[in-house]
């Protein structure tokens, strides 16, 4: 399990994390969420040791995290680190090396993970010949080469196409299948919400929500109310406890305070046309994040 106890972090009398304390369970993934200078990338440098904290701990398996102990944990920063005038597979075999690995292990590992994400043919290529997307891949493969226990990813999905994200999503869930621990942030709150069991949402370093996501979404009280209809909906409008309302092409969407009132938006369509659907949803975690933290991402 990795903790962290009570971590504060300060520069100078800027505090960047407040007081964070979790708990994040082995072989699960944990989402670590806030708006951009919210404490995320630093409580990850303080977890790899690369910042000491000011205040509180953060252990691995229960024991500090040290030089000793780095060669178990795989990261991914937000921004790429790859040499731009190296070749991909000697570039790879270096970090693979650097993590403990011998030559051939490393090579046994890139063939692999090249073929995985259609890239095979770059091998013998220089970074900075590749798209922003394949460094990215290549970037991810850094991180994961050694076959880390714990993984810290962050915005792993930046700079990826569709097709490649559903790729890279694909990697990520098989690496927690077989058992590894990942904690990671990200500002598509959907990605989140699709692969992780935990989330902490940060505001100015302190977390405001933090907690199983199925029981942060049912303890949230608001619901979602999705209508489609061919006719004007509007009159919905005077019914008591709407939160937001959101027109669409298709008719509206709706928050709402509670499932009662979602039970008087249906009976007032009773009899006024065709509907073609009405459907009744826990809030996302968008929803979510836009009430605790008042920012929005489209």
């Amino acid at each position: 399990m990795l903790k962290i106890d009570h971590v504060t972090k300060r520069f100078g009398s800027f505090t960047a994390v407040n007081d964070l304390t979790l708990e994040i369970p082995d072989k699960q993934m944990f989402g670590l969420l806030g708006a951009n200078g919210a404490g995320k990338t630093t409580t990850f440098r303080m977890i790899l040791g690369l910042l000491n904290a000011t205040e509180g701990t953060v252990t691995w398996k229960g024991q500090p995290i040290n030089y000793g102990i780095t060669n178990s944990i795989g990261y991914l920063p937000e921004e790429r680190g790859l040499y731009p005038k190296l070749n991909v597979k000697d570039q790879l075999v270096y970090l693979g090396r650097l993590k403990g690995m011998t030559k051939q292990n490393a090579l046994k590992e890139i063939e692999k993970w090249l073929e995985r994400f259609h890239i095979t043919e770059y091998a013998d290529k220089k970074v900075e010949e590749l798209s922003k997307g394949n460094q990215q891949k290549i970037q991810f493969i850094t991180a994961v080469l050694h076959k880390p226990e714990l993984l810290i990813l962050d915005e792993p999905f930046s700079g990826l196409d569709p097709v490649n994200v559903e790729l890279l999503k694909d990697a990520v869930i098989s690496l927690k299948d077989d058992g590894t621990s990942i904690v990671f942030s990200s500002h598509r709150m959907e990605h989140v919400e699709e692969l992780c069991e935990h989330v902490c949402i940060l505001q100015r370093g302190t977390p405001v929500v933090q907690g199983k996501l199925k029981e942060i979404k049912r303890s949230f009280g608001r619901k979602n109310v999705t209508i489609h209809a061919d006719g004007d909906l509007s009159f919905l409008k005077e019914a008591d406890g709407i939160v937001k309302w959101r027109d669409h092409s298709e008719g509206v969407r709706l928050q709402v305070e509670n499932e009662e009132v979602s039970q008087e938006l249906f009976t007032m369509l009773q009899g006024r046309g065709f509907i073609r659907k009405f459907e009744l949803e826990e809030p996302s975690l968008h929803d979510i994040f836009v009430e605790k933290v008042g920012a929005r991402y489209e």
